[in-house]
């Protein structure tokens, strides 16, 4: 992962083998000097937001420092300037476009704290690959530079918890782009175990004999079809003058064929993705240590790899859960709400003030809001927290509702509780939600669904990449910040 160094520079004073500067439609960077509009133009660029283009910076009527010059969009801009996210999207988009550069500057012209940050966040976001498992052909550079105006200890902090923020990112999305032959249960248990360590925060593992002497059966009963046995991680961190305790519950199926209740070739191609919620709740965790974050947190990474096999459950299924509610097992493919209901009965034993889930659980989130836009359900003050956090942070959650009426639909003739309405396909994420809800009770709660988000199939945008996006972090990180404020 690149580096974030602030420096004290203007554009065409950095030191960079190339340097971004920032445009907006039907204007040039002042920096680039007379006739640049002149130049963009012939390049078709016209500072629309996305739009960036590298330029030789001989092309230019400027005495520049760097030897190439990326312009990025930052499309039309308010009266206050552009927002937080505007500078995010254009600082990935232009270090997405200088990967190649052994050293690249932005010098996007704002130099308040938290658009600096953001700068730096975007930059870094931008610059992630994915190279464990092949040779690149360009690789990110190694350092990026900051420019501001002026060197402050606010901006220095700013553009430091944007490197922590990135990194954190960045490992959700190396988790999520390893495939299962390497990360399976215990494995990732090793690794939330490795990472837990370098962040000072505390770890410990469940193995497969104490889940099944501890009464959980959902985590059982999902993990019993595979090789691979399913564990339960428990990381915990208290930050200094802590007031609140927040648990993370985090789904972490190492990879979901669906079961016996198989799902397609297509459908299981990037099913390594479904642990993208332990994974974005372990680096959450570990990133609020390092920030320092005056906050007490537990986090619940609930892991299992969903298999057919002679061993493996089946629909029909009953099954006890932790706290001893009864499951009928209609599907064998609406695994994760069953390993995430264990582990949020078992976050609410150590009574936290809030509980938070997160998880790849449905295909209907996609379907009801794309590839780009999460679903966050729960009660109201958490749903709407969480929302909010969401919009600072330059992720796209949508409160949805959980519907009384829809709670029928998860009634069993000989159990508790459906796993899975099979005869009632609509409403999916609610209804997956509603079921969560009958394990968290009325506490204060909030289910974050990232299905279609987590990993990305299309080509890279802004600073998302393709495979995995590390989505949900910097919400989490961002609610967990508000408390710095009460």
């Amino acid at each position: 992962m690149s580096t974030l160094q602030l420096v004290t520079a203007t554009a065409p004073q950095l030191a960079a083998d190339a340097v971004a500067l920032a445009a907006v439609p039907g204007a040039a960077p002042p920096a680039l000097g007379p006739g640049a509009a002149q130049v963009l133009a012939s390049l078709g660029f016209e500072g629309k937001a996305g739009q960036v283009v590298l330029v030789p910076a001989s092309a230019f009527q400027a005495e520049l420092a760097a030897k190439v010059v990326a312009v990025a969009g930052l499309g039309p801009v308010g009266p206050d300037g552009p927002t937080l996210e505007q500078l995010r999207r254009a600082a990935g988009n232009a270090s997405r476009a200088m990967v190649g550069q052994l050293s690249a500057g932005l010098a996007l012209g704002y130099d308040d704290a938290t658009q600096v940050g953001a700068i730096a966040e975007g930059a870094a976001m931008g610059a992630y690959q994915f190279t464990r498992y092949r040779t690149p052909d360009q690789v990110a550079p190694a350092v990026l530079l900051i420019a501001a105006a002026e060197a402050s200890k606010t901006l220095a902090a700013a553009v430091e918890r944007a490197g922590v923020v990135a990194a954190a990112v960045a490992g959700v999305r190396d988790l999520v782009n390893t495939p299962g032959n390497e990360l399976y249960p215990v494995s990732l248990a090793q690794v939330a175990q490795a990472a837990a360590k370098a962040s000072g925060v505390k770890a410990k593992v469940m193995d497969l004999a104490e889940l099944i002497e501890g009464g959980y059966g959902g985590m059982v009963a999902v993990g019993q079809g595979s090789i691979h046995p399913p564990c339960l991680v428990k990381l915990t961190y208290t930050g200094r003058r802590a007031k609140t305790h927040v648990a993370l519950v985090g789904k972490g199926i190492t990879f979901d064929s669906g079961g016996l209740s198989l799902k397609t070739a297509k459908g299981m191609a990037t099913m390594k993705s479904d642990m993208a919620g332990a994974a974005a709740v372990l680096h959450t965790v570990c990133a609020a240590a390092q920030l320092k974050l005056p906050v007490k947190l537990t986090g619940y990474l609930a892991l299992a790899e969903n298999m057919p096999s002679g061993a493996a459950q089946h629909p029909s299924d009953v099954i006890t859960m932790k706290g001893g509610k009864t499951v009928e097992v209609t599907n064998t493919d609406a695994e994760g709400r069953l390993v995430l209901a264990d582990a949020i009965t078992t976050a609410l034993e150590d009574e936290p003030d809030v509980v938070i889930d997160i998880a790849t659980l449905t295909g209907a989130q996609g379907v009801a809001l794309g590839n780009r836009v999460s679903g966050v359900m729960g009660t109201e003050a958490v749903r709407q927290a969480v929302a909010a956090a969401a919009e600072l942070a330059g992720e796209a959650f949508w409160p949805m509702p959980l519907p009384a009426h829809l709670r029928e639909t998860l009634k069993s003739e000989v159990a508790d509780l459906l796993n899975h309405n099979m005869a009632e396909p609509n409403g999916g994420m609610l209804t997956a939600g509603l079921f969560l809800k009958e394990f968290a009770g009325e506490h204060p709660w909030a289910h974050l669904d990232i299905a279609y988000p987590a990993f990305n199939e299309g080509e890279a945008y802004d600073y998302v990449p393709a495979g995995g996006t590390g989505v949900g972090v910097r919400t989490l990180l961002a609610y967990l910040a508000s408390f710095n404020d009460r």
